[in-house]
C-alpha cells in the first residue's frame, strides 16, 4: 500500500516539533484547564490559598478589551498572601512544568526549546527593591534551587524589568514604566548545554516595538547534574520590605512551549 507523501510529511513533523499551547478559553474551571495542559492529572498551580481561601482562586480568566479575548489574571495581595504556608516572608502565585509534566514540556540536554507568552503589567506597578519575579527557568535534580534564567521586575530610582543569568548576572535591562498597561510578547529561545544558546526578545503587541532583548550563543543554560530545566510564570515576590508593595493583577495569555530549532 502507497503511503502518500504529504501523509509522511506530516507524521514527520509531529514527531520533529512538539508545540504545546494554554490559552484562556473563559472563566470557571481555570485551575482544571491550566494542569490538563502543564501536567494531566496533577497540580501545576502554586497558590495562597491554605492562607487566603476566603478570596477563592488567585487566577482568574478575566475578558480584555485591548486583545479582545479572555485572558488569565493571576492576583497577588500584599496580606495575607505567602508562598504556599511554607515560607512566610514571600508570596507566590505561579503556574509551572515539573516532574509531572508530560516528557515534551521538560527541556533536556541537547534540545532547543522556544517559550512565548504574553502578559500585561497594570499601569503603576510597584515591584520589591528584592525580588517580584515574573518568570523563572529552572532546573531539576542536582543543583536546582536557583534559577538559571530570571525576568524580574526591581524598585530603583528609575524601575527595571531585568533579565538574570544563573541568580546573579543581569544580561539586559529596560524601563518598567515602558511595560506598564501594555500588553507585549515575549520569545524566549533555549539550546540546552553547559555551553549552549539563550535569546529573549520582549515585543509591543500593538506596534511591534522592541522593549528588551538578549542574545548568547554561548552561555550555561543547564548544569551538568540537572535533569532538566522547566518554566515557571507568575508573581513570586518578596514580602521583607511590604511599603513597597500594592496589592496587584498581572494578565498573562497565549502560553506556548515549543520543541525543536
Amino acid at each position: 500500500m502507497k503511503i502518500p507523501i504529504a501523509l509522511i510529511i506530516s507524521f514527520i513533523s509531529c514527531f520533529s516539533f512538539s508545540q504545546v499551547v494554554l490559552k484562556s478559553d473563559g472563566p470557571g474551571n481555570t485551575y482544571e484547564l491550566i494542569n490538563s495542559i502543564l501536567a494531566p492529572g496533577y497540580e501545576a498551580v502554586e497558590n495562597p490559598e491554605c492562607i487566603h481561601g476566603t478570596f477563592g482562586r488567585h487566577i482568574a480568566e478575566v475578558w480584555d478589551e485591548d486583545l479582545k479575548s479572555n485572558v488569565f489574571e493571576f492576583y497577588s495581595h500584599v496580606k495575607p498572601d505567602n508562598d504556599r504556608c511554607e515560607k512566610l516572608d514571600r508570596q507566590r502565585v505561579e503556574i509551572k512544568t515539573y516532574e509531572s509534566s508530560p516528557s515534551n514540556l521538560k527541556g533536556t540536554l541537547g534540545e532547543t526549546v522556544t517559550y512565548k507568552w504574553k502578559f500585561r503589567l497594570p499601569k503603576g506597578f510597584q515591584p520589591s527593591s528584592s525580588f517580584t519575579h515574573l518568570h523563572q527557568i529552572k532546573a531539576v535534580g542536582g543543583s536546582q534551587e536557583l534559577p538559571i534564567f530570571t525576568l524580574t521586575a526591581r524598585k530603583a530610582k528609575v524601575n527595571q524589568l531585568i533579565v538574570i543569568h544563573n541568580n546573579e548576572n543581569t544580561v539586559a535591562s529596560a524601563d518598567l514604566s515602558e511595560f506598564e498597561g501594555t500588553w507585549v510578547e515575549i520569545t524566549e529561545k533555549i539550546k540546552i548545554g553547559s555551553n549552549g544558546a539563550y535569546s529573549i526578545s520582549i515585543k509591543k503587541i500593538k506596534n511591534g516595538q522592541e522593549l528588551l532583548a538578549f542574545k548568547s550563543d554561548n552561555i550555561m543554560t543547564i548544569k551538568p547534574d540537572n535533569d532538566f530545566i522547566r518554566p515557571k510564570w507568575g508573581i513570586y515576590r518578596s514580602l521583607k520590605k511590604q511599603k513597597d508593595l500594592r496589592d496587584e493583577a498581572v494578565r498573562f495569555n497565549d502560553f506556548s512551549i515549543k520543541e525543536g530549532e
